[in-house]
């Protein structure tokens, strides 16, 4: 199944780090939060992705195209015929990379829409460059088609700063991008979208999903939320990418299921 990732922001809470880099380039454990979240799609079968390039796309076009160069040790064979020999393999080599260049100021919604020309399937997955979780991916996407609705959200329950998800059993009936309560579900990200979600994005790249489609989305009763307990967390800000490398280098990584 594709998945689809975003890439572009500008990750402006994060300015000790992305001044130089996009957020998803933002290293955990010495490797981008990015390959960590795509080694958990790929734990689950999933290594076909869509990268919605944006802010400083050029860094991560730039490190898939050298990634072997990146991870293995090297023979270099100098002249006029020059010649490289890699002397390491890795898990990563059956991974397909779409490094899709959708525009510094294109919103999320925006961006998503221009991922779906790369999206051939019915059914496909959608999260954040910035967030990692040990939530079963198969397991909501065999939740999202046993309810038929277009969008499947992770909902979790981190502290209460983000958007908050008001449900009725499986289906969510508000969104409120800024809640007040602390412990509440939130919206997670590691979606799971139908084709049918083109029908909600509009024609406008200042398009924000999480706002009119996601609104428009929870009016009609197209959203239903997979519930994960378990560990959830983004990277929002310079003190979150610290605890999450100290995890990683404590070894106590909960995302780290490959």
């Amino acid at each position: 199944m594709k998945v689809v990732i975003l890439c572009g922001g500008l990750g402006t809470r994060l300015r000790e780090e992305t001044e130089y880099r996009p957020k998803p380039m933002v290293p955990v454990g010495g490797r981008p939060i990015l390959w960590h979240i795509m080694k958990l799609y790929a734990r689950h079968g999933h290594r076909d992705f869509v990268l919605c390039l944006g802010y400083k796309g050029e860094v991560i076009k730039d490190y898939f195209r050298n990634y072997l160069w990146n991870t293995s040790d090297v023979t270099l064979t100098l002249g006029r015929n020059p010649r490289i020999r890699y002397h390491n393999t890795h898990e990563e080599e059956d991974w397909t990379v779409t490094l899709l260049e959708t525009g510094q100021e294109t919103m999320t919604g925006g961006r998503l829409r221009r991922a779906l020309a790369h999206v051939p399937d019915e059914r496909f997955l959608f999260t954040y460059g910035d967030g990692l979780t040990d939530s079963d991916i198969n397991a909501s996407i065999r939740f999202h088609e046993s309810h038929g609705a277009v969008a499947t959200v992770t909902a979790v329950r981190p502290s209460g700063r983000f958007g908050e998800l008001a449900m009725d059993g499986q289906t969510i009936t508000a969104f409120t991008e800024k809640p007040d309560q602390e412990n509440a579900y939130i919206s997670g990200g590691f979606m799971v979208l139908d084709r049918r979600i083109r029908e909600y994005l509009g024609e406008d790249d200042g398009c924000v999903f999480e706002k009119g489609p996601m609104e428009r989305l929870v009016q009609e009763g197209q959203l239903k939320a997979y519930r994960h307990e378990g560990f959830w967390q983004c990277m929002d800000t310079y003190r979150e990418q610290q605890m999450l490398d100290r995890m990683w280098q404590t070894g106590k990584a909960p995302w780290k299921t490959w």
